[in-house]
């Protein structure tokens, strides 16, 4: 399966095949284009919307190292 190629007029050898170097290379490459373009689906400033995640993430290690005494307690009575 896969080997038609000799039918329609060529044989394999005649198919350039990149070495498997190059291929990883390629295949990670739009690997990450890949997933850029996932994270950014639906949100028209994909930077500042990561800009905002790590503004609330640099906010709430501040509270947890200012005051970890400060948090809710539970009471069972």
């Amino acid at each position: 399966m896969g080997m038609c190629l000799p039918c329609l007029g060529g044989s394999v050898e005649d198919y350039d095949q990149p070495d498997p170097e190059t291929r990883r290379q390629q295949q990670a490459e739009a690997a990450i284009k890949r997933q850029r373009d996932n994270e950014s689906r639906g949100v028209k400033d994909a930077e500042g919307l990561k800009r905002k995640q790590q503004r609330k993430e640099e906010i709430e290690k501040k509270a947890e190292m200012q005051g970890g005494d400060n948090a809710m307690k539970w009471q069972v009575g």
